[in-house]
């Protein structure tokens, strides 16, 4: 029995008996379950104990139900006739799975009881043995076992509440934990190359810089619904899964967050046993190891590390990258409605910052893709990540859930570069240029939320209460580099030959006249509402508002000179799901949202802008969502996205500032993750959009078009299972035609590129994955900063990796 629970088997369902028990809602997942059974969750037979952490809001009884399954790893089986009109009551907490069934039937008329040690039978009150005689003819029997897949059904994050994405009234692309290992992705440009809407920039070699749905961000990244709006290269190795929220999101995340925020879910403790040890290698002196490792200790502590080594080369020449990381959380379950979580994660980035490569006539040049422009041994990176979280969540049994949120960080980051800055208009002479810049961030946030489910007639209510505090903390220094070059002072710029622009001349760095050395200090207090209503099966609206005060004081080290803004910020949110069917929701939604005069960095607070209102963003977006069967859904969006309030030189004195010009992006979405069949496993997504200059602002003239936003992106990932311990994976992604920069003078051509996979399971405890990255060697170039900086693409670049799932301890 013990060996049963810790290798659980998955089940399905045989068709032909399920076509003929329509009546019978079915969940099936694999289990581990646990137990002291209650009054109402019958002992015949008893499971074997363990403890788990759910999160389910009051919901009708079929979607809790559901909810429960998912949490446990338990199937349900119920008449779904019996459970229409019913609601369930809350449960958020450390329990067993009979504690926590038994608090989510209370008060329904229902009960439940084991029939074996992975299936629970719900069933009213009396009704036991005939229903038992109906969900007898279904028979369930055993498959391969394989992860739990590429669709993710629900997420608390994008509105606060556990919900599921086909109610949720916007575009959410989530990438699960399971399409991050078969990709093997290990950057969030990895990560949005399979999310449609979203593109990456370059980001000076050295940050995360998506631009999502026209809109360019290095702030709106998000660590378990915190901010971590620092300037670094994330990596994968503690992430559960990654959650796109396209749109507006000020509601719920709060300033910025226009064209949409990338959420990380990271990896937790859990009472369940987690044990794998990756190794990894391949093309360009490709080194890594990763480790995940975690159990339950007792009923009422569990604990969980997550770990990386990587030292690596890379495709461009002289390319260099070293990288650590740790991570280890602590469950705790502080009586039966509470538990804590503490988590700790150090993350060292050390790498080469390289910049990529000029462009000459509107095109990227001819050089090899390999070419490093500039003084390698001057391109350095050094990131450092300090962070801390605590939560703690009580869920009363009235319902009521209290969570608050505590995350404090520390990021220490240094790079310095030379970089091409030009050719000259013969085409023989590329232009360097060199600076460096030390930035140090520390962030403290503090968030606390109230969930409160109710009902008053025939709606029922979902309120939602929050109030975040922060304060940041950012001090900057950057000086200017001069390369030697035969002069005393030096020169600014050096001029190279084109077809050998690697050099090793000298480079001294010092404060230029606009150099910065300033420090600025971020406080923000925020309180916000949400009211999910649902006015019946078929229709559910959302209300929010977040009230924001955000206030800045900028000190310029060099002169003393003091700045400061306040700025009280109102960010609606409204949307509408109508269900014609349970499978099947159509949705609108209109937000707003602001980013304060600061930029998102805080950086560019002057004497001008102090002056200037926020940016205003509103979003508009009507969308469907299909959940075709229980594990593949299609999503499908159109959205209008203005920005306003942008700065802009005043037409009758060009050296007077306004805030006219305004920025419009439209477009369609298409998302569609799960299995197409048993064996075959799809992620993918559509992209048209277009995202224009409509009237002059400071850096554009009306018309132009906001770079990187290709017209037009197609991506569709596959992976097979051939037989059982062969499966095959196979990707195609293609990229429109996009401008480096809002000049729109330099083009990235369209490309198509096709990556390839192969997994094999070599015995119980080892695996193997090949991955090829562009399997048929193109060249072409992904991304840019600017006209000066183009990266190209990878060539062919093949990965290998052996999975050790390590024994579990008994």
């Amino acid at each position: 029995m013990r060996n049963r629970l810790l290798h659980p088997e998955p089940v399905r369902i045989r068709n032909s008996i399920l076509v003929r028990c329509t009546a019978i809602v079915l969940i099936v997942i694999p289990q581990q379950l646990s137990a002291q059974i209650g009054d109402r969750v019958l002992s015949n037979p008893r499971p074997a104990a363990s403890v788990r952490t759910y999160n389910i809001s009051a919901l009708p009884l079929a979607d809790a139900l559901a909810a429960f399954a998912r949490q446990s790893d338990i199937a349900i089986r119920a008449n779904a006739a019996s459970l229409r009109g019913i609601r369930s009551q809350a449960v958020a907490g450390a329990y067993t799975a009979t504690v926590a069934l038994e608090r989510l039937l209370q008060e329904t008329g229902f009960s439940a009881r084991f029939t074996n040690e992975r299936t629970v039978m719900v069933t009213t009150s009396g009704a036991v043995d005939d229903e038992a005689q109906a969900l007898d003819r279904v028979v369930v029997t055993g498959i391969p076992s394989r992860q739990p897949g590429y669709r993710v059904a629900s997420t608390k994050t994008a509105t606060k509440i556990d919900a599921r994405v086909r109610d949720i009234p916007q575009a959410v692309s989530i990438v699960s934990r399971e399409i991050i290992a078969d990709q093997s992705m290990q950057s969030m440009a990895d990560v949005v190359r399979y999310v449609p809407g979203v593109s990456m920039s370059l980001g000076e070699g050295h940050r995360d810089q998506p631009t999502i749905r026209g809109v360019s961000t290095t702030a709106d990244f998000f660590v378990d619904g915190i901010r971590d709006d620092a300037q670094y290269l994330r990596d994968m190795y503690n992430t559960d899964r990654i959650e796109v929220m396209k749109g507006v999101n000020a509601m719920a995340f709060g300033r910025g967050g226009g064209g949409g925020v990338i959420n990380r879910a990271l990896k937790a403790a859990e009472w369940s046993p987690t044990r794998s040890l990756t190794f990894e290698g391949g093309a360009f002196d490709h080194k890594r190891i990763t480790l995940d490792i975690g159990q339950g200790l007792g009923h009422t502590v569990s604990a969980r590390a997550s770990a990386v080594a990587e030292r690596s080369g890379g495709f461009r020449d002289a390319s260099k990258l070293e990288r650590y990381g740790l991570n280890p959380t602590v469950a705790l379950a502080l009586g039966t409605n509470t538990i804590m979580r503490v988590g700790y994660e150090y993350f060292r980035d050390d790498r080469r910052v390289d910049r990529g490569i000029p462009s000459f006539l509107g095109r990227p040049v001819a050089n090899a893709t390999t070419t490093f422009f500039g003084n390698p041994e001057i391109n350095s990176a050094s990131s450092r990540v300090n962070s801390g979280i605590a939560t703690v969540e009580h869920s009363a049994p009235n319902g009521l859930r209290i969570r608050s949120h505590l995350h404090v960080a520390d990021y220490d980051k240094f790079y310095q570069n030379t970089y091409p800055s030009g050719v000259n208009a013969t085409g023989t002479q590329a232009t360097l240029s060199a600076y460096n810049h030390d930035i140090q961030r520390r962030n403290f946030f503090s968030q606390n939320e109230l969930t409160y489910a109710i009902g008053t007639g025939l709606l029922r209510h979902t309120l939602l209460a929050g109030l975040e505090i922060g304060h940041q903390r950012t001090s900057q220094f950057r000086t200017t580099g001069y390369f030697a070059n035969g002069s005393a002072s030096g020169v600014a710029t050096l001029s190279v030959p084109l077809n050998a622009p690697t050099v090793a001349t000298d480079v001294r760095f010092r404060q230029s006249a606009i150099d910065a050395d300033n420090t600025a200090t971020v406080n923000t207090v925020s309180g916000y509402v949400q009211d999910q209503i649902v006015l019946s099966s078929k229709s559910i609206v959302f209300l929010g508002l977040r009230s924001e005060r955000f206030s800045i004081r900028y000190h310029n080290n060099r002169n003393s000179q003091e700045l400061a803004r306040t700025d009280q910020l109102l960010t609606p949110r409204a949307g509408v799901v109508l269900k014609p069917i349970v499978s099947l929701s159509f949705y609108g939604s209109y937000g707003m949202s602001f980013l304060p005069s600061t930029g998102d960095q805080f950086t560019a607070l002057t004497v001008t802008s102090q002056t200037l209102k926020p940016e205003q963003f509103r979003n508009r977006e009507v969308g469907a969502k299909w959940d075709v069967r229980p594990n593949l859904a299609l999503t499908a969006a159109a959205y209008r996205l203005d920005r306003t309030n942008t700065a802009a030189p005043d037409p009758t004195d060009p050296a007077r500032t306004v805030q006219t010009g305004a920025q419009r992006a439209t477009g369609i979405e298409l998302d569609v993750a799960g299995d197409l069949t048993r064996a075959w496993q799809v992620i993918g997504g559509f992209a048209g959009q277009r995202a224009t200059i409509i009237s002059a602002t400071s850096a554009a003239r009306a018309n132009a078009t906001v770079p990187l936003v290709p017209h037009r992106t197609v991506s569709l990932w596959n992976r097979v299972q051939l037989s059982t311990p062969l499966s095959v994976g196979l990707g195609v992604v293609h990229q429109g035609e996009m401008y480096a920069a809002i000049d729109n003078t330099v083009r990235l051509p369209r490309f198509t590129r096709v990556d390839g996979a192969a997994f094999v399971s070599l015995s119980t405890h080892f695996r193997a994955q090949m991955n090829v990255e562009n399997l048929l060697g193109r060249r072409y170039f992904a991304t840019a900063f600017n006209n000066s900086n183009i990266m190209p693409g990878a060539p062919r670049t093949v990965r290998l990796s052996i999975i050790a799932l390590l024994p579990r301890t008994r």
